[in-house]
């Protein structure tokens, strides 16, 4: 018997309000793909961190049990998969259950695969393989998406930099990143011998390099899926970037915007053809499915260049995902859970990508990632409730009622996403929440606007915390070497 092929938008939403297999996304939050259980019959959550004090009817967090330190988020997943309330739960709910995760292993591939599941994303080595910026750097070049001028190389000390960049004609104001890792973390500015001192220990013997010439330049996100066929493209976001409101890192991802005017019509078209011509070549290097591209706009020439791939979804897919253009057709996300469930599809991706590049299909949003950013370390005693917020004319900020959508949001109002629980230690660089409203928080010369910074300044105030008990360690808690989101 010849099985049905999905041939537009209308059949493609109706596939998933009827799905019939468990689908789980398995991480420590629900933040990515918050929302996407409203769109997919039997979609639901396993996650280690309870944000809405279970209150959300699609989210299970099992009872804390003895575990490792959490290095990754795989060692979370790992953790949650090995969980007996969580191997109970999957059992229970039976069907042939599908897995999507924010990061993964082999491990977590193998723990899937034990509880007669799939894990609906590309495998995890060819998932390392890419999320590499030195290989983002060479796929870009193949698919024609320039880099910002860069050479590729392992340092041994600050004289063989200097040698490598004169070389490759890249000046002394330079930029070095590694081949992995979060960019906040793992980015480094260095214009004399002292910076380069600083991160030496991060720079030498670590392997190839990306050393790239330094420009003025602020930053761009867009995401997209690779189906089958053709890449789907999703709007270009503006990205927040090191505001020390929000993050103790310089060079930080701490947000992004959404709103139709955030970009000339020319800059869009043009991130819009690199993004699809991304993904064309990423099918051809194997890779299917959702992933995301930072772009870097130079201040003084108006020059597009790629910054980096993330072959996943990212902090930045609950914008994408809910964005008017989602709402009138379907999530990019979607998109991706059909590439992965073998059921045969028509459409046509480029009416797609040019309805979806309409000025008309993109309202205005914007999420503030905010973390806790001064020196010091203490103990959450009490912690703002997820829900919407208000802010009144005095510019205080307050509680007013419990809601997972953020869809709910009014004028004066943020829906605010809690991480940081009574309890959790607060160290710099913690995770406290994700705040999300109508509108910028950006102004149009890309600094936080005051309205923006009363919202942070309201939510941290929210948080109390008690001094750590004198005979305890000053740093008992080690800087993260991941961001959970």
């Amino acid at each position: 018997m010849q099985r049905k092929v999905l041939r537009n938008i209308s059949e493609i939403r109706r596939y998933f309000h009827t799905n019939r297999d468990p689908i789980y996304f398995v991480s420590a939050t629900n933040f990515n793909l918050l929302g996407i259980d409203e769109w997919v019959r039997n979609f639901s959550y396993i996650n280690y961190i309870d944000c809405f004090d279970g209150r959300h009817p699609n989210v299970f967090v099992p009872s804390e049990m003895p575990h490792d330190e959490f290095q990754s988020i795989e060692d979370i997943n790992n953790y949650l998969l090995q969980h007996k309330e969580v191997i109970d739960r999957v059992t229970r709910r039976g069907g042939k259950p599908k897995f999507v995760f924010l990061m993964f292993d082999e491990t977590t591939e193998r723990l899937v695969k034990e509880l007669g599941g799939k894990v609906w994303f590309p495998k995890a080595r060819l998932r390392a393989k890419l999320d590499n910026k030195v290989e983002t750097v060479r796929i870009g070049n193949k698919a024609g998406v320039p880099s910002v001028p860069n050479t590729l190389s392992k340092i041994d000390s600050y004289e063989h930099l200097r040698r490598i960049a004169e070389k490759a004609g890249l000046g002394h104001d330079l930029v070095i990143q590694t081949p992995y890792g979060d960019s906040g973390h793992t980015t480094f500015f260095v214009k004399s011998e002292s910076d380069f001192r600083r991160h030496e220990h991060e720079i030498v013997g670590q392997g190839d390099m990306k050393i790239m010439k330094r420009i003025d330049c602020r930053g761009a996100a867009i995401e997209a899926c690779a189906t089958k066929q053709g890449t789907i493209v999703g709007p270009l976001m503006t990205e927040l970037v090191g505001f020390k409101e929000l993050t103790p890192y310089r060079g930080g991802w701490c947000g992004n915007e959404i709103f139709a005017t955030a970009f000339t019509p020319e800059l869009r078209r043009k991130a819009r053809d690199m993004t699809f011509r991304f993904g064309e070549q990423l099918r051809k290097e194997g890779y299917r499915g959702y992933f995301e591209l930072d772009f870097l706009i130079d201040k003084k020439t108006g020059d597009l260049w790629l910054g980096e791939l993330n072959p996943r979804i990212t902090g930045a897919s609950s914008m994408t995902n809910h964005a008017a253009f989602a709402h009138a057709d379907a999530p990019l996300f979607l998109f991706h859970l059909l590439e992965f469930s073998d059921k045969p599809f028509e459409i046509d991706v480029d009416e797609i990508n040019a309805r979806w590049s309409d000025p008309d299909m993109i309202d205005s949003w914007s999420q503030m990632v905010i973390k806790h950013t001064d020196d010091s370390v203490d103990i959450v005693t009490e912690a703002p409730p997820s829900g919407i917020y208000k802010m009144l004319e005095d510019g205080r900020v307050v509680f007013d009622r419990f809601d997972y959508h953020r869809r709910a949001v009014g004028d004066n109002e943020a829906f605010f996403l809690r991480i940081l629980k009574p309890g959790d230690y607060r160290y710099e660089g913690a995770d406290m929440g994700i705040l999300v409203k109508r509108g910028r928080s950006m102004t149009r010369g890309f600094q936080l606007t005051e309205e923006s910074k009363r919202w942070i300044w309201g939510i941290k105030s929210a948080f109390q915390a008690r001094p750590l008990p004198a005979a305890q360690p000053v740093s008992p808690v080690p800087e993260p070497a991941f961001k959970i989101l």
